[in-house]
């Protein structure tokens, strides 16, 4: 009577492993590896070299793993990213960056809907990995979206410099605004995220580089590296 669970049991056993197999050893080329462990390192090193918090080192390194397996189309990089999104909560309010902790509550919540639009869209490819089917934006879609990221950048930095004690208000919406749009781009699998990204994180490297936290503002550096990375990731193949 037991034979059918035993078979069950290992049968659940090996669908794990050839998931964990696909999610994060095939389908890699050495460049792949090569840049997930530069990233990895850059963070270990800058820690041991400026010592801050452990909780920026914890947010960093999380943050690291995140973005390159986004960029790797990896949905395992969601669960990097909810750790990651929970100290770097923390670390923005000691800093009284109002919309960063707005923003980031926003990529928790929707965090939680992406899992589940990425895995409907998840497959498995030639190689036995896993990864995301990516689309493209149309011209007009695209334009319409900059006018509206812009408009609504410089009436945020507005409202933070005259109602809120924000330490950078400015760059603080600037970083806030255009993050909101490409979280959705990247929930809902579109490469044109990784343009939005990219500024984004030129500015929150100011932003890090300003506050004196050096752990956020090489992990910043490096997303930006990322950012083209990524992008020509998703680019490679065919978009639907």
């Amino acid at each position: 009577m037991q034979q059918p669970q035993r078979n069950n049991t290992n049968h659940t056993a090996a669908t794990v492993r050839h998931w964990l197999r696909a999610e994060f050893l095939n389908g890699r080329t050495a460049f792949d590896w090569c840049f997930f462990g530069t990233g990895i390192l850059l963070q270990i090193i800058i820690y041991c070299w400026v010592p801050q918090s452990a909780l920026a080192f914890v947010s960093a390194l999380s943050g690291i793993c995140s973005v390159i397996l986004c960029s790797q189309k990896k949905i395992s990089s969601f669960f990097f990213g909810f750790l990651q999104v929970t100290t770097y909560t923390i670390l923005a309010l000691q800093e009284n960056l109002y919309a960063e902790v707005a923003q980031n509550a926003f990529y928790f919540l929707t965090m939680i809907y992406g899992v589940f639009v990425w895995w409907k869209h998840y497959a498995i490819t030639a190689d036995d990995s896993s990864e995301l089917q990516t689309r493209r934006l149309s011209a007009w879609a695209w334009m319409m979206i900059l006018i509206v990221v812009i408009a609504l950048s410089f009436l945020t930095g507005w409202l933070l410099r005259t109602y809120t004690d924000d330490s950078q208000p400015y760059l603080d919406a600037f970083t806030t605004v255009p993050a909101v749009l490409a979280q959705i781009l990247m929930i809902l699998g579109y490469r044109e995220q990784w343009f939005f990204w990219l500024l984004i994180d030129i500015g929150l490297t100011v932003i890090w580089m300003r506050a004196g936290n050096w752990c956020l503002t090489v992990q910043h550096i490096f997303w930006c590296i990322n950012c083209i990375y990524g992008f020509f990731i998703w680019s490679k193949n065919k978009s639907v």
